[in-house]
């Protein structure tokens, strides 16, 4: 039986900088119940950043990099550096079969598809089958179950946030090491989705949206007191 069709939208949203990267995510997420359908959201960095989990210490991030500016995250996870990293967000509506996962099942799923992806490109990767207690806070240092793996060091991460409004996922690849190009791994992230019933549509980003996002920048991710707040 082919697979059911479902209907995503897909943003490519470009380069931006450390504030406007974290807040378009956020306002993604409260948008979820207007929007109605996911979005698969891919992006990249003006400059060089690092991003770290709500939930961690401002001072033990700052002592373990030296890449500035620093970003709270709305979502969880370890300390995640981007420069040339390929990142992407996904949000999902409350009414998505995502969204009733366990946080472990939808984690062990983007990688998945994403390990698909590269399957496609032809680069065998692996799902790691347990945690590595090596960089623990420091997400590409050491790994968690079903991070991906290629050669045994970790390529790729993600991190969740569930709320009212919907789930959020938001994800790095490190390409270093990596063949394909940026373009050729969006691209086969789409198809492997396409080919297991996903209907794409670009999104647009609206005037509230863009509104909200911007209140977000100014009012919250730009801000030192949000990001040193713990």
């Amino acid at each position: 039986m082919p697979p059911a069709i479902e209907s995503w939208y897909l943003l490519n949203s470009g380069l931006g900088n450390y504030a406007f990267n974290m807040a378009l995510d956020e306002a993604l997420l409260e948008a979820m119940p207007r929007l109605g359908k996911p979005v698969l959201r891919f992006y990249g960095w003006h400059e060089r950043a690092a991003s770290f989990g709500y939930f961690q210490k401002y001072l033990e991030v700052e002592a373990a990099t030296l890449l500035r500016p620093l970003v709270r995250r709305p979502t969880a996870g370890g300390l995640v550096p981007h420069d040339a990293d390929w990142t992407y967000s996904l949000a999902f509506p409350t009414t998505d079969k995502w969204y009733a996962l366990k946080a472990v099942e939808s984690y062990q799923r983007i990688h998945e598809w994403i390990q698909a992806a590269f399957c496609y490109l032809g680069l065998t990767t692996e799902l790691a089958p347990s945690r590595s207690e090596k960089g623990r806070g420091e997400c590409f240092i050491g790994y968690e179950t079903n991070d991906l793996l290629l050669s045994g060091k970790k390529i790729a991460g993600a991190a969740q946030r569930r709320t009212r409004s919907g789930l959020l996922i938001q994800g790095s690849v490190q390409p270093a090491t990596l063949g394909p190009s940026r373009t050729e791994w969006e691209q086969a992230m789409c198809k492997v989705a396409s080919a297991n019933g996903v209907n794409w549509s670009r999104l647009e980003l609206d005037a509230e949206l863009l509104e909200r996002t911007e209140f977000l920048v100014t009012r919250k991710f730009s801000q030192a007191t949000y990001n040193r707040k713990k």
